[in-house]
């Protein structure tokens, strides 16, 4: 059926790429560009997006942005339900504080986190996975090379939009591949030296994996990358971890930063066992980052 012209058209972006924007619509994908108010405004288009856009002369273009439920700025993705974050025990070795910071972003804004160890055939990564279940957050343990965890991936996933995330050469390609083989997405090789992958990912790409489940697979990162990531407020840190959760408002103080204070019920978990020191350790930092931030600095 042909698209009518100048007819607003309701999409999602499911590629953006060098200002260009593939909308799937129910007729099918548009290749858009963004009118001129979106290029010189403060909101860019992102894949996840759902937006208006409309067609002339047979070129599409996005006219709105539809109000966003949420949007992060690495990976560059909106209208997130839920971030699998991946990790690995192995070539490369993922540092807590990296799978924490991305972590705690998502939770500030309210999204359901499920960390993804993978590599499991190579190293199980018995150490990762106990510190996230400790602190409250779904574990899958997986690999690409024997299908573990794959279905029990899929079944989280499932009905939702979700993006993948995590160091470079974690294996996050090699993970969807597995869940839609079709996709023959390029996978990179780990440097033995470096410890680190190559970025076989240049851009954020839904991927439809069922009649109701995306999946973005986003660049990866290193730790140089966080300096690039969403700053959360100070005040704001402590809600983004949820395992302090039934710890918040028991403490001497009720402005209690959780760092110094005396009878402070945090550092009294962390002390007992009941909060993983690498949590409370990436708490510490991400606060010192998150005080040199002022609330009027932060885009809305």
């Amino acid at each position: 059926m042909p698209m009518q012209e100048n007819k607003r058209i309701t999409g999602r972006i499911i590629r953006s790429l060098s200002g260009f924007y593939d909308v799937q619509t129910p007729g099918g994908v548009i290749s858009c560009r963004g009118r001129g108010h979106l290029r010189r405004g403060a909101e860019t288009p992102l894949t996840g997006d759902m937006v208006e856009i409309t067609v002339e002369r047979g070129k599409g273009m996005v006219e709105r942005i539809l109000p966003r439920k949420n949007c992060f700025v690495r990976p560059a993705v909106a209208n997130v339900d839920i971030l699998v974050v991946f990790a690995a025990n192995v070539n490369p070795v993922t540092e807590p504080f990296l799978i924490d910071r991305v972590a705690a972003i998502a939770g500030d804004q309210g999204v359901e986190v499920v960390i993804c160890v993978n590599k499991c055939d190579l190293d199980p990564g018995l150490d990762l996975a106990k510190i996230y279940r400790n602190a409250g957050f779904a574990v899958v343990q997986t690999s690409a090379e024997t299908g573990e965890g794959i279905e029990q991936l899929r079944a989280l996933l499932k009905g939702k939009l979700a993006a993948f995330t995590g160091n470079s050469g974690v294996g996050k390609s090699s993970l969807l591949n597995q869940l839609c083989p079709e996709l023959r997405l390029p996978v990179g090789e780990v440097s033995e030296k470096l410890g680190r992958g190559r970025h076989t990912t240049r851009h954020v790409e839904l991927y439809k994996l069922a009649e109701d489940t995306y999946v973005a697979d986003t660049p990866g990162f290193s730790s140089f990358d966080t300096d690039q990531m969403e700053v959360i407020l100070k005040e704001n840190l402590q809600y983004a971890f949820p395992d302090f959760g039934r710890f918040i408002g028991c403490c001497q103080f009720r402005d209690c930063s959780h760092r110094k204070e005396p009878g402070c019920a945090v550092t009294a978990a962390v002390g007992e066992g009941a909060i993983e020191p690498s949590r409370y350790d990436s708490y510490l930092k991400l606060y010192e980052k998150a005080s040199l931030i002022k609330e009027w600095e932060i885009k809305s």
